[in-house]
Formats: structure tokens, sequence, C-alpha cells
């Protein structure tokens, strides 16, 4: 039985990775599917090929959220993906000593203002109803520090916690909105392909890079996607202001057996 339908859902930053994922599990559930991108042409293709309405969205912007809120006034669900690690375009130094301003506000424009913006157009498009679920994606990153990467696990430790914030809000109100947070580590999505290469050591790249992972593997975004789907769900809806790592392990500790 399919547990998304009826449901309008929307999806920022889903033109790939984790968010395009996200999105094909809840039309495929049976949800109404707003797919959200800030490039437009990518977009606009995900959409296609999942057979989902495309809108664009700059996350940072909230004129684009007001546009999108006169378009899409009602949602079930919202899931906060868009987000950057500052690399992209091959950034300078993210360490907490040689990062730039700039370059910490434009990490944290994306991934907090965006998160924070999309939270409130949630509350506005779920209160009339009093009920609906927020899902923001955070990071493993934003529970443990990552000296070269700063801008980013501060980022995504707020992200945390504002989903906290919002959970409690949203209680405190009487609605039945929830909001809770997704932990990713390393998942298979096309921003690690810088790094992996295509060349015949591909593999070992792989494999190095998750050496740390009790599992040893890279984790997929479907398996971060079903997640997703069961926060979504009204099989959920006891779970409020609470997060889910899905990371092979890595938190939990080392699976080295003791010399």
């Amino acid at each position: 039985m399919p547990r998304m339908i009826g449901k309008i859902c929307v999806v920022t930053g889903a033109a790939r990775g984790i968010g395009l994922s996200i999105a094909a599990h809840f039309h495929d559930e049976g949800g109404s599917v707003i797919l959200t991108d800030i490039d437009r042409a990518a977009g606009a293709a995900a959409a296609r090929t999942i057979g989902c309405h495309f809108e664009p969205l700059d996350v940072r912007e909230e004129v684009d959220w007001a546009r999108l809120a006169e378009r899409i006034p009602i949602a079930d669900v919202v899931v906060n993906n868009a987000g950057i690690t500052g690399f992209e375009h091959g950034g300078g130094p993210h360490d907490p000593e040689h990062a730039s301003l700039a370059d910490w506000r434009a990490v944290h424009a994306v991934n907090l203002d965006g998160t924070f913006l999309g939270c409130r157009y949630a509350i506005g498009a779920m209160k009339q109803q009093g009920t609906g679920s927020i899902i923001n994606i955070s990071s493993r990153s934003g529970l443990v520090g990552i000296p070269l990467a700063a801008a980013y696990a501060a980022s995504k430790a707020a992200i945390r916690n504002h989903t906290k914030s919002v959970a409690l809000y949203c209680a405190q109100q009487g609605w039945r909105i929830r909001c809770n947070s997704i932990h990713p580590a390393a998942i298979l999505t096309p921003i690690w392909e810088p790094m992996l290469g295509t060349g015949p050591d591909r593999e070992d790249r792989m494999q190095a890079l998750v050496a740390d992972t009790p599992l040893k593997r890279f984790g997929q975004p479907d398996e971060v996607a079903a997640i997703a789907v069961l926060l979504a769900s009204d099989e959920a809806t006891y779970i409020t202001g609470t997060e889910l790592n899905i990371d092979g392990g890595l938190l939990a500790g080392s699976a080295a057996t003791p010399g």
C-alpha cells in the first residue's frame, strides 16, 4: 500500500543525489511531488524523468520562498535537502584558521539560511491543517568536528539544533507538525566524483574513503530516501525532534578487534 497517497511533498535541491532519490521515492509512494532546485535545466529534466512538477528555487532567497508559497500554499511534507560543502568550485581553505568570512557565509547561506527559510515556509504551508512532516537533511558532520570543513560542519550542526527548536515550537502551538533531521555520512552521490575519478584506481579510492566505516562501503541515496519516506509517512506520527543517523556504524565507535 503506497504510503504517500494524497500528500503534497516539496523537496529542495532535488535535481541530483539524495534529493533526487527522495523525490523519486515520494512519487513512487503516491505523493504529489514538487521538485525544486536552483539549477533550472537539471531540475526540470529530473522532474520530467520522475513525472513530477518542477519549481525553480534558490533556497537562500526569501523572495523565492515567497513565490513558492504563492504557487504551493499547502504542503504535507517539506524536505530541506539543498546544501553545499563549499568545495564545489575548488574554493579556498575551510579550516578554522584560514577560512575566509565570505566562504563561511556562503556555506551558511545555503545550508542554514536555506533550512531556516524552508522550515518557516513549511510551517506556513502546514499550520492550517495542523499536521505535516518537515525533514531536514543534516549530516554526520553536524555531530562531530570536521577541521578542514569547519563551515560545513557548523552549518549542519545548526540544522540539527534548529530542527529541535522547530519541533518543540510546533508542538507548543498544538499542531501535529513534526520536524526531524537525517544525518547521512558517506553517501555515494555526484559530490564524491572529483575525489573518486574514473581511473583504474577508483575502487581503491572508494575503499580508502570508507576504511573507517564499520560496514566498509558507501551508503546509497536510496537508503537515505527510505528513511525520509518513513518520516514523511503516517507511520511516524510520534517521532519529532529526533535525529536519525545513516552512517554504516561510523558514530557507533570502532569495529576493530582488540589486540
